[in-house]
Formats: C-alpha cells, sequence, structure tokens
C-alpha cells in the first residue's frame, strides 16, 4: 500500500533527487487548485490526464510536457504564465495590476508606464533635468551612432561617450571576449554599471549605446528615466555596408542568411527602439544633411534654440 502524501519524505536515500523548479512548479499548482477550491480529481478529470500524473506533477516528480501544463493551466483557469512562475503572477498586486492593464491597447500602456516611472522610478521618477541635458541614441549596429553622435555632442557643447568602450574598459576585455568567457548576463551587469556611471559622472553627454541595450528591460528603463532618446533607424542594406566599411566583414560572409538575420532582430527590436523621444532615419540623405537635421530635431527636445 502506498504511503499517503502527506508521509513521503524528501529524506528517503532512495527517492531521486527533484529538480527545483519542478518542485516549485508543483507547489504552485498545489496552490492554483486549493485557491480555487478544486480537488486534485476534479483537476485531473477537467484537464484530461489521469490523477496519478497530476500528483506527480504537484509532487515534483512529473516533467510534464508543454500541453500538459497547458491543459492543467485551463483547468485551473489560469494562465501557462501563472502556472510556471511569471514573476507578473507572484503577488495579489501583480495579478491586479495585470488584470487592469490586459487588453489595453499600446497607448494606454505607454501612459501606465510613463506614470509608474513618474511614481516609483529610479531615483524617485523620471530625472527631468537629466533628460534635457543627457542624450542616448538606441538603434543597431551600422545606424550611425558613432558617426552621427560625436558631430551632435560637438554641436550641444557635450562631451560624447561610447558606452561599449566603457563596458570593455569595467571588464578588462573586448565585448566578444566578455561573452565567450563570462557569458550574456554578466555582459548585462557590466552594462549596467557602464551606463550607471555615465549618468553619475555626466550632467551632459551624448551617449551611442549597443545596439541590443534594450534587450535589457531594466538598462533600458534606466536609460529612459535619466535621457532623451534618439533611434536612428537606418535601412538593412546601410546597416549591412556601413558595418562593412568599417572593416568588419563577417557579417558579409553569407550575405543572404546574415540580411535575413538583421532583418530578424530589427523586427524583434522595433517595438522597444519605438519606445525613444525621437525616430530619426539617416538613409534618407547624407552626412552632412543628417548631421544638420539631427541637429535640429534634438536641440528643441533639450529646450535649446536651434
Amino acid at each position: 500500500m502506498n504511503a499517503p502524501e502527506s508521509d513521503r519524505s524528501t529524506s528517503d536515500p532512495a527517492e531521486p533527487e527533484r529538480h527545483p523548479f519542478l518542485v516549485a512548479l508543483g507547489e504552485r499548482v498545489r496552490n492554483l487548485r486549493s485557491r480555487k477550491g478544486m480537488t486534485r480529481k476534479a483537476v485531473a478529470v477537467a484537464a484530461d490526464v489521469s490523477e496519478r500524473h497530476l500528483a506527480n506533477l504537484e509532487y515534483g516528480t512529473g516533467n510534464a510536457s508543454i500541453l500538459v501544463l497547458l491543459q492543467v493551466a485551463q483547468a485551473l483557469n489560469c494562465s501557462l504564465a501563472e502556472l510556471i512562475g511569471d514573476v507578473s503572477t507572484s503577488s495579489p498586486e501583480w495579478l491586479l495590476i495585470r488584470e487592469l492593464l490586459q487588453h489595453r491597447n499600446e497607448a494606454d500602456l505607454r501612459r501606465a508606464r510613463l506614470s509608474i516611472l513618474e511614481t516609483l522610478g529610479a531615483g524617485g521618477g523620471v530625472d527631468k533635468q537629466g533628460r534635457q541635458s543627457r542624450v542616448a541614441l538606441i538603434g543597431l549596429r551600422g545606424a550611425g551612432k558613432s558617426t552621427l553622435g560625436r558631430r551632435l555632442a560637438e554641436n550641444l557643447g557635450f562631451p560624447f561617450i561610447e558606452l561599449s568602450r566603457e563596458i570593455e574598459q569595467f571588464a578588462g576585455c573586448g565585448i566578444s571576449e566578455i561573452h565567450n568567457l563570462y557569458g550574456a548576463n554578466a555582459y548585462r551587469r557590466y552594462e549596467r554599471r557602464a551606463l550607471e556611471e555615465a549618468i553619475q559622472i555626466y550632467p551632459e553627454v551624448v551617449i551611442a549605446t549597443p545596439g541590443g541595450l534594450v534587450a535589457d528591460s531594466a538598462n533600458f528603463n534606466l536609460l529612459l528615466t535619466h535621457c532623451t532618446t534618439v533611434w536612428l533607424q537606418a535601412d538593412p542594406a546601410d546597416h549591412m555596408g556601413r558595418v562593412a566599411a568599417q572593416g568588419d566583414m563577417r557579417p558579409m560572409a553569407a550575405s543572404t542568411e546574415a540580411m535575413e538575420d538583421l532583418k530578424r532582430i530589427l523586427e524583434g527590436r522595433a517595438a522597444f527602439y519605438s519606445k525613444a523621444d525621437l525616430a530619426f532615419n539617416t538613409s534618407a540623405q547624407g552626412l552632412e544633411d543628417s548631421v544638420e537635421r539631427l541637429r535640429r530635431e534634438v536641440r528643441p527636445l533639450l529646450g535649446m534654440p536651434v
């Protein structure tokens, strides 16, 4: 006869070690089931899985497929994200906030984000003074951030820095070495440290940011809080050509595949880049015209005469 669930002991040496994620997943399933007031049998029937399978899942020994987890989530009338432990489901307040924001359009969500930032943002809210004297250029490599950034900084009378070079200074090695030796998480920590120091040191500055900075929500929020942001856009062919002109031929080694990769990256990041205060297309005209037009569009954002 099997021991009741309450008598099971994790100290049994014959028992296989349970993965912490599966244990936490099982606890969430049990908690959600309790919150809904449903028996294990009722959930198993509604999810069309065996009660034994569900028991193993709750105990942390069942490695269920994603489709089974979806069926269990539907039986519990919750999202799959809530079942697997999305942070936005970790407390009643999170759940209530998420409910308020569900099905809102992008404009409403932007207003909500800015309102939250104003109330709870780093340093007590939006750094309005800093945003009047710091400009951050975002966009993919080859958009013109370094070239136009230097010229814009000269016109504004601000220092110019490339955040990638600051990151390398902190790490003591190149960007590729950081990724190869320490991984993406370590790179993001260096990126955060370099950005925080740049904000602290430079009350006035033009910053050329790495193209992938927007992929880290915490770092991007920090940038949006303390800097006026400009998305430098360019046609994919211009991105490729400019990178090659810098002496880096790697993107052209397999041009068709590289171009498709670039388009996918741009498509994936465009929604984040579009949060910038200004979108500026650098493919529309030559360098001197771009410098002049960028100057005319940025200076009013900083409250400076054109």
